[in-house]
């Protein structure tokens, strides 16, 4: 255990985690030269499309120093803030962290959050400048700067360039020096967290354990102590994103794969304690919270047929993504799907692409909604992650919506431009200061319901994309808020409603109603297009009706021969109109997301 040390890396989007980390692999020999490849440890086609990480990926690493083998259990984690899930828990499976932050940008507010997850777990962090070989890198002014925002000594910061290799020797030097040994009983019972899970197609449902306690055995039965069935360990393996090497036991303070063979996914559930199933630990592991979602949206095969192939696809996913919850719901315009719940709007795409990119799915989404909490006349309160669950009006004391304590750091020239944005997101200034003379902290509470949309990517518009953006729930508060419906011929689409503030309810119905003329196909009848509160008309548009031209076989003669058809003709489009149905395409749902 002495010569185990198991560290994250942690940093905002686009610091160079991935980067950094392949430069560690290389260093200590683990993949060979002619397999090794740009990030590595992103192994979703879609992460390197994106340049993200949204996996939290581990490897085991070889490092000699001074005749001594030291084994490196390194975690890569994201760094946006839709998946700081995936930071928590391998940050509860760590000892140590590198704290990453790039020598031109400096700290930035996923920075901030992060810290204080690793500070919660009380590890040990080792600030880290990297991308010092960029002409505009400034490693002091960082160094200065994390001093000032974090309060961390930046005295030992390392500089690195990930991209050269420069300083990646003394970066081990550190981690073995720095970071403290795994702490642990070897000879007490059994205590694995579990704290990753995916699905394999051939050796089933596999769980990725942090050993705290004791030793897992290959043949020997474990209990999983939050669902109480035992299973025989049918292998081990330490993680490696390209051939994980099989090993016969994992000892305490170590990180491996637990293959139990499990065809049945529930049975396999992360913060789940992993104990021998003869001498039972008597107490789980504790302090394992669950992803809270903030965000809900509904997701509907566009093949109706296609209902369970989905349950079956989400089950899988909701194994190698914890953070999401599901449940099913019907839609009169979309039939049978699911209301899932997400920790953002970037989270929700990714889910989507992953479902329809991995399972063959083709789904449509509805405009994302956050949690209200309704209290009735009769004094109870209820949670609505859907508008079409609201109660009638009549039966409405209340609504609270969340707020988010979100923090902003941006360069001062652009102060004027996030202020005015926030503002007109119903924004509350609680802090602001400035970290050094050309860039300010701004802390607000915000309405939730307010950024889900698009306010990360309107706050990148405004500050040509040098603001950076994190927040964390801070509570629930009354607001004047009403259901918008929009009605296509006379009929409400279920799928389009939205909950939106009072003030803003016009503007918003009027903009949809006018984004849904542009959308919904011209049919041979004419569809109007309203938006309503209740039953109260408040935008209106009109589709005109497509027109067969019914006189093109008149060559002139008597003009009444003309109006004869002219008049059937508008008979047949009014009896179309009582029994016509309209076809709307996806692009009218994905609509209610961009409009502002």
């Amino acid at each position: 255990m002495e010569n185990i040390r198991n560290f994250s890396i942690i940093a905002h989007i686009d610091h160079g985690k991935s980067t950094l980390a392949d430069r560690l692999i290389q260093e200590c020999g683990a993949i060979d030269e002619r397999k090794m490849s740009d990030q590595v440890m992103d192994t979703m086609e879609i992460e390197r499309e994106r340049g993200i990480t949204i996996k939290a990926q581990s490897v085991r690493l070889t490092y000699k120093r001074d005749g001594k083998e030291y084994i490196l259990n390194l975690i890569d984690t994201p760094g946006h803030v839709d998946f700081s899930y995936e930071v928590s828990r391998s940050l509860a499976s760590s000892e140590g962290a590198l704290l990453v932050v790039d020598a031109s940008q400096g700290v930035e507010a996923q920075t901030i959050a992060n810290v204080y997850i690793a500070l919660e777990n009380d590890l040990e962090l080792i600030p880290v400048i990297n991308k010092i070989d960029l002409p505009a890198a400034d490693p002091d002014r960082v160094k200065e700067d994390i001093e000032n925002t974090i309060g961390l000594d930046c005295t030992d910061a390392l500089e690195v360039s990930a991209k050269t290799g420069q300083g990646i020797r003394e970066l081990l030097d550190a981690i073995v020096d720095r970071i403290p040994p795994p702490k642990g009983d070897p000879a007490a019972p059994t205590k694995a967290l579990i704290y990753d899970s995916w699905f394999d197609n051939y050796l089933g449902a596999l769980a990725l354990v942090r050993v705290f306690d004791g030793t897992i055995r290959k043949g020997e039965k474990v209990l999983i102590m939050g669902t109480g069935k035992s299973h025989e360990v049918l292998d081990l393996m330490y993680p490696h994103p390209i051939n994980p090497q099989e090993t016969e036991e994992l000892k305490t303070g170590e990180i491996g794969i637990v293959v139990l063979g499990l065809k049945n996914i529930k049975d396999v559930q992360v913060g789940d304690t992993i104990t021998d199933a003869n001498n039972p630990t008597s107490e789980p592991i504790a302090g394992f919270e669950e992803a809270k979602p903030f965000v809900f949206a509904g997701l509907y095969p566009i093949d109706t047929d296609r209902f369970e192939e989905l349950r079956e696809a989400l089950d899988k996913l909701k194994l190698n993504d914890a953070a999401i919850s599901y449940e099913p719901e019907t839609s009169t315009a979309l039939g049978f799907g699911f209301r899932v719940g997400f920790l953002g709007l970037l989270h929700m795409e990714v889910v989507k692409e992953r479902l329809e990119r991995e399972f063959g799915l083709e789904l449509i989404a509805t405009a994302p909604t956050v949690t209200y909490r309704v209290q009735k006349r009769d004094g109870s309160i209820v949670e609505i992650q859907n508008p079409s669950q609201l109660p009638p009006p009549q039966e409405i004391e209340a609504i609270y919506e969340p707020y988010v304590r979100a923090t902003i750091i941006v360069p001062s020239q652009f102060l004027g431009n996030v202020i005015q944005l926030v503002n007109e997101r119903r924004g509350v200034q609680q802090k602001m200061e400035y970290i050094t003379e050309d860039r300010v902290l701004l802390e607000y509470e915000i309405p939730m319901n307010e950024i889900v949309m698009d306010f990360y990517d309107k706050l990148k518009t405004v500050t040509k994309g040098y603001a950076s953006f994190d927040y964390e729930l801070s509570g629930y508060r009354e607001g004047d808020l009403v259901k918008l419906d929009i009605r296509v011929a006379g009929e409400v689409v279920d799928a389009l409603s939205v909950i939106v503030p009072r003030e803003k309810a016009q503007a918003k119905g009027r903009d949809l109603v006018k984004k849904m003329k542009e959308l919904v196909p011209r049919q041979l009848f004419e569809v109007a297009i309203q938006a309503s509160i209740g039953n109260k008309i408040i935008a209106r548009e009109t589709v005109s009706a497509l027109r067969k031209n019914v006189t093109a076989k008149c060559y002139g003669g008597d003009i009444t021969r003309k109006r004869k058809l002219l008049e059937r003709q508008k008979e047949g489009k009014k009896r179309m109109k009582s029994i016509g149905k309209v076809q709307l395409p996806q692009e009218a749902f994905l609509s209610v997301l961009k409009i502002d």
